[in-house]
């Protein structure tokens, strides 16, 4: 047991076809009396962070020990088992106060009672109260079988506003992903994603728990109660298939998210490559006319630097056709004898080459 759990909260309510009650009460033992007085007995306790009250409570309603030990071990798969002379469901139940949350909700059908227990204060079940306050519909004419099916029936329709929400959250995400694809859009579309998923793990168990509540021959479930559970295994395909589509929906943002990112990106490398483009040729001649180049040693050593629209060198005096000082390969590997030689190095030297 959780030692940081909240505290129980005993809520009791019983009533009949004419009249009814409820009170909070904090002994346990007060509960008897409600039990054989009333022809149903709604016990709810919010909060598992007591295990004297959890024992006393599995005394009085002679539960099994394998039942009281998953309703202690939270985050349980919904379920459906028989014990004895009570049957045991879980669901998960959930909630969005400002941000979805999961609770597991735990019941105990018996032959004059139900009992509940939730994880913590607030739950989706106040208008079921006020429907028994009132006597609107058929529950207070009924067992506690058809209260049974009335709190699935209440837990299950709350995943709808949910799912409507993110929906909404989708809808709104689908203009951002492709104006504004940044990393913040990208994590709403994640974390909506992995929210549908923990809703999906919620919600599959309890299709085949309903399945086998309507299905299976049970005691305590009388044949009226099984259609009404029918209506209530319809509305959990229902959320499946929404909740397929928005998985759906939530991936193919991701997909567009990446689209958008990849075209942002190409118009990018287009501007860079148009820039390229222009810049490229005039490195190119600026690479290749500011080389050093020899034009007596070889003709074809860049042989337009001799025309005379050519730039010539202000180390020349304007005398000879070269756009540049040469450095020649000469004057790195002089000769050291040899006439014609030494006859070239005297004609550079007077055309102003370096030393």
């Amino acid at each position: 047991m959780d030692p940081e759990a909240p505290k129980p909260v005993i809520h009791v309510m019983a009533y009949g076809p004419d009249e009814w009650t409820e009170r909070d009460i904090v002994d346990p033992q007060s509960v008897r009396d409600f039990l054989g007085k009333w022809p149903v007995t709604w016990v709810n306790i919010c909060g598992l962070g007591d295990a004297r009250v959890l024992t006393e409570f599995g005394k009085i309603f002679a539960l099994h020990p394998l039942a009281l030990e998953d309703v202690v071990n939270l985050h349980q798969r919904a379920k459906v088992e028989q014990y004895g002379s009570h049957q045991f469901i879980v669901a998960q139940m959930v909630t969005f106060p400002e941000r979805m949350e999961t609770e597991q909700l735990s019941l105990f059908l018996g032959h004059n009672f139900v009992l509940t227990f939730e994880e913590r204060v607030g739950d989706c079940l106040d208008p079921l109260r006020d429907r028994i306050r009132t006597g609107t519909g058929r529950v207070r004419a009924a067992g506690p079988d058809y209260l049974i099916y009335a709190i699935l029936d209440a837990v299950i329709d709350a995943y709808f506003p949910v799912l409507e929400r993110y929906g909404e959250h989708l809808e709104a995400l689908e203009d951002d992903v492709v104006a504004r694809p940044d990393n913040q859009t990208l994590s709403r579309v994640r974390a909506i994603k992995h929210d549908l998923l923990v809703l999906r793990r919620a919600i599959w168990p309890q299709r085949d728990a309903l399945n086998s509540l309507f299905r299976d021959a049970a005691p305590m479930i009388t044949e009226d109660t099984r259609i009404y559970l029918r209506d209530c295994y319809d509305h959990v395909i229902r959320i499946m298939d929404l909740l397929e589509t928005y998985r759906e929906l939530a991936t193919g943002l991701m997909d567009v998210y990446l689209s958008s990112v990849s075209n942002r990106m190409n118009e990018v490398m287009k501007v860079l490559t148009i820039i390229a483009t222009i810049f490229i040729p005039l490195s190119f001649i600026a690479g290749l006319y500011g080389m050093n180049f020899n034009a007596q040693r070889s003709p074809w050593n860049m042989p337009e630097l001799a025309l005379r629209l050519s730039v010539r060198s202000p180390a020349d005096g304007g005398r000879g056709h070269h756009s540049a000082r040469f450095l020649p390969a000469a004057r790195l590997d002089r000769p050291a004898h040899g006439g014609e030689a030494k006859r070239q190095w005297r004609h550079r030297r007077r055309r102003g080459y370096p030393r």
